[in-house]
């Protein structure tokens, strides 16, 4: 092996396909505790330029975790950045050592791109992933419950006791979550919590989901922020053409949550509503005007968090 090296982690629920570039060696080790610090070991004996792995929905949070405490920089990815590159590497099969072999040659190629320390990112913190954790599962629950409660409104009367039963126990877990949630929220972060409910517009929910899944706001650009929730419009031209700018990508689960809090600062929120206004005047249909508006809005949350300071309605009047 040469002495400069990149990895490519596959990740699986049990196991890790470890690929090392440019060697093409491929070690298969457990996902626990145990295979973490084998692959430390090996790691330590070489200067490790970058670790690139797929975001696994949270199986590879343990040994991202474990190798940037060990000093390593890491990089977890979208799973379809990952195979779009390996398509256009000509890679159609997919095996997890295939896979492991492609972050490998990935980790390579973005191991010189200029922009490097943006796709670095440290990893949350354990009271980050906490909130994270609460967060998911509060949106796993009011999933559940809308679910159970379309049921009803077309259910037989053989089946609506037992559905009743459960829209109960949903909404009484439902509380307690969010109990445990702004429990959290004021024992840890508190201060941001306050900064952010000073808009009009951001409730609760909006500021657990801010706190928990962009870490990395008041540190971007409004650019930049507005790129990784997703709400950024990106141009759509070939040759002569020129196409409608769209949006996408992003933190759909933000995203979401923004446009809500949007939908209502449009009504509550005098600088939101007479830039909703202004739009709407301006001929732009309403959904294109309220996207803007998340935008607008996203701007702003980043700008008061990076100042430090709370809402000033005098800073954004036109």
């Amino acid at each position: 092996m040469s002495d400069r090296i990149v990895v490519g982690i596959d990740v699986a629920k049990d196991t890790l396909e470890v690929a090392f570039g440019p060697t093409g060696d491929i070690q298969s080790i457990t996902n626990e505790t145990s295979g973490h610090e084998a692959l430390i070991a090996r790691l330590s004996a070489h200067p490790v330029e970058l670790i690139v792995m797929e975001a696994t929905g949270g199986y590879e949070l343990a040994v991202a975790s474990a190798l940037q405490a060990a000093g390593f920089h890491v990089a977890i990815i979208n799973p379809r950045q990952a195979r779009d590159f390996a398509k256009a590497m000509g890679y159609l099969a997919k095996t997890d050592r295939i896979d492991a072999g492609v972050l490998a040659q990935l980790a390579e190629v973005l191991r010189r791109h200029p922009d490097r320390e943006k796709i670095v990112k440290p990893l949350p913190g354990e009271e980050q992933q906490h909130l994270q954790a609460i967060v998911v599962r509060r949106r796993q629950l009011v999933s559940m419950l809308v679910a159970e409660r379309q049921r009803l409104t077309t259910s037989h009367s053989a089946a609506r006791k037992s559905i009743e039963t459960i829209i109960k126990a949903l909404m009484k877990e439902l509380e307690r979550t969010e109990r445990n949630m702004e429990r959290h929220i004021s024992t840890h972060h508190a201060a941001l919590a306050a900064l952010l409910g000073s808009v009009k517009g951001i409730g609760p929910t909006t500021t657990s989901t801010l706190i928990a899944e962009i870490p990395e706001l008041g540190r971007l650009s409004r650019r930049e922020i507005s790129a990784l929730v997703g709400v950024a419009p990106f141009n759509c031209d070939s040759g002569t053409w020129r196409g409608k700018r769209r949006v996408f990508g992003g933190r759909a689960s933000v995203r979401r949550t923004l446009y809500i809090a949007a939908l209502v600062a449009t009504r509550f929120n005098s600088v939101i509503r007479r830039f909703y206004e202004r739009l709407l005047l301006a001929g732009k249909p309403k959904k294109v005007a309220i996207v803007a508006c998340t935008r607008k809005l996203l701007t702003i949350l980043n700008a008061m968090v990076k100042a430090g300071k709370p809402w000033d309605e005098s800073l954004h009047v036109a």
